[in-house]
């Protein structure tokens, strides 16, 4: 089981926005009965007070990946104090392959990283007019190292008519890749789910199909995902606008 959710700088005061210490007890608690590891995303993880520390509670709990457009990163405060954290991997987004001054800032990014011993990745977005550009993306990261391994082709998701299906992504990988588990076929993954940031869940990130979580316990994700007092399993809807999560993959 897998679950996905994110941090916010609200505070839990009604508004529904998670605190570190709840995010950190759910985590905890879905570690305890079998989840191997959480992705924090969003939204933009770095932009939330706490999240260093939820980072540091979890080591050793869990596999902790975070993924960020990298934008933060150019602050060399923010830098350091994700190198603190100790994540066990950090994925920077390259959401406009078009656009080459952000593929070399992700591939400088990535390199950084990489030289302070931090294990990192990509994400890679392919939007089916833009398969070219995210082609060429694709050759110049495995040029700096940074082969189809490590980066994440994701179709873009949501309203419009931009969305690839698997010949685009696979031509724009060039060969062997990784991408989301419905890029072929629109059904939930067993090893994943997502928390979302108003605490409810679901199968899929980007799913318009949720359920509010009871309380921040792993009991309370599964009672959301498989149905409790006759409500039925939850369903998985097709995708719509995204949604800000996080992931925790187990």
């Amino acid at each position: 089981m897998a679950a996905r959710s994110a941090t916010t700088d609200r505070g839990d005061d009604g508004d529904g926005a998670w605190t570190p210490d709840a995010l950190v007890a759910l985590a905890k608690d879905c570690a305890a009965h079998g989840v191997k590891a959480v992705s924090f995303g969003g939204g933009e993880p770095l932009e939330c007070d706490g999240i260093h520390d939820v980072l540091r509670a979890l080591e050793g709990v869990m596999f902790r990946s975070l993924t960020t457009s990298g934008l933060p990163l150019l602050d060399e405060g923010v830098f350091e104090a994700l190198l603190s954290s100790r994540p066990d991997k950090v994925h920077v987004s390259i959401h406009a392959p078009e656009n080459p001054r952000e593929v070399a800032r992700v591939v400088a990014q990535v390199g950084a990283l990489a030289t302070r011993g931090v294990r990192r990745g990509v994400n890679l977005l392919v939007r089916r007019s833009r398969v070219e550009e995210a082609r060429v993306a694709a050759e110049r990261l495995r040029d700096a190292g940074v082969g189809n391994e490590r980066s994440v082709f994701l179709p873009m998701r949501g309203p419009g008519e931009d969305a690839p299906n698997d010949r685009d992504v696979a031509r724009a990988a060039g060969g062997r890749f990784q991408s989301m588990t419905c890029l072929t076929g629109r059904g939930k993954s067993p090893r994943f789910a997502s928390i979302a940031h108003d605490k409810t869940a679901a199968w899929c990130s980007y799913t318009q199909t949720r359920r509010p979580l009871r309380d921040a316990t792993w009991a309370a994700l599964v009672a959301a995902l498989q149905g409790a007092r006759g409500e039925g399993e939850l369903g998985l809807m097709p995708c719509g606008e995204g949604l800000v999560s996080l992931r925790v993959r187990g």
